[in-house]
């Protein structure tokens, strides 16, 4: 493996250029919409609990899974709009669209929700599009796709029904859903524009207030574009008693089903009552990179993998 390592560095080394001006541009766009850049911690004491996220352990606190709950902790102390460019760590993602160790952007909006996040992601993509002379429109992997036409947005009810016959929203079954989603859900999207998956079922809604019209589902929605997913946008929750319920709830099924123990993320918790409205997104770089270089696996848009390291 080694042996082959200069040929395999060389040939995706323009898709590396590419990688740093994308990083550029992205700094770019946020600088220019009077966004802060600013830098959280890599080892933390406490991570949010997911179920479905498990942290790398680092003498004993864990490396960052998201920067959400430190940024979130400078929104409650008077911060409008952050960014931050950062490593994250996350066990046994590993495969065509995932590495161990990757890059993720956040932003944060004070008064913004998850609609404002998704209109943030269309002018964002579209920018690096012009920076890097493409225009608007793109291949990727033989697909046609205009980033300029209005983003296609679909509720979560809407496209399971559609695809899969049935209704998550009133029918919780998240084995099911994940199965159906790669396998029906987002083949069934309409090719040559972005579309925008809205409206998850509330037990589904993580760190996302649920809607006030109608609580059976979340404001959160996730963008997808030729296939690939690439980031997941919330109206963020701000009321600190719900919040700690579902962190606790989280907790219980990680013990549970990993047989260990959880610490909760008091300071960020303690911080959440003083949270004003805000939305907030989380969007893989790796996979911007894969869109803009026509890039089949995440592998040829790293340096190093997991594989290689």
């Amino acid at each position: 493996m080694f042996a082959d390592e200069p040929a395999r560095l060389a040939s995706i080394k323009s898709n590396l250029e590419r990688r740093a001006r994308i990083f550029s541009l992205t700094r770019q766009f946020f600088q220019q919409q009077g966004f802060l850049e600013v830098e959280t911690p890599l080892r933390m004491p406490a991570v949010a609990p997911e179920a479905n996220i498990v942290p790398l352990l680092s003498e004993g606190w864990f490396l960052c899974t998201s920067p959400e709950l430190h940024l979130k902790r400078m929104l409650a102390a008077g911060y409008d709009k952050l960014f931050e460019l950062i490593h994250c760590f996350r066990k046994g993602e590993r495969g065509r669209w995932h590495n161990p160790e990757f890059t993720m952007l956040e932003w944060y909006r004070a008064g913004g929700d998850y609609l404002q996040m998704m209109t943030d992601t269309a002018q964002l993509v579209n920018y690096i599009a012009r920076g890097l002379g493409l225009g608007s429109r793109i291949n990727y992997q033989g697909q046609e796709i205009d980033l300029a036409l209005s983003w296609r947005q679909v509720t979560v009810r809407e496209a399971f029904q559609k695809t899969a016959g049935w209704d998550p929203v009133s029918e919780h079954d998240p084995v099911r859903f994940d199965t159906d989603l790669v396998t029906k859900v987002i083949p069934g999207f309409a090719h040559g524009r972005p579309t925008i998956l809205a409206d998850f079922p509330a037990p589904m809604a993580s760190l996302a207030r649920l809607k006030p019209d109608d609580p059976s589902v979340a404001e959160r929605a996730e963008v997808f574009i030729g296939g690939l997913e690439l980031a997941n946008a919330y109206s963020e929750l701000c009321d600190a008693a719900e919040q700690r319920q579902r962190f606790a709830a989280e907790a219980a099924q990680i013990e549970q089903e990993r047989k260990q123990k959880v610490p909760l993320p008091v300071q960020f918790l303690e911080a959440v009552s003083r949270l004003p409205s805000c939305g907030g997104i989380a969007l893989g770089m790796d996979r911007l990179v894969m869109l803009f270089c026509g890039a089949a696996s995440i592998d040829e848009v790293l340096a190093f993998t997991a594989d290689n390291a």
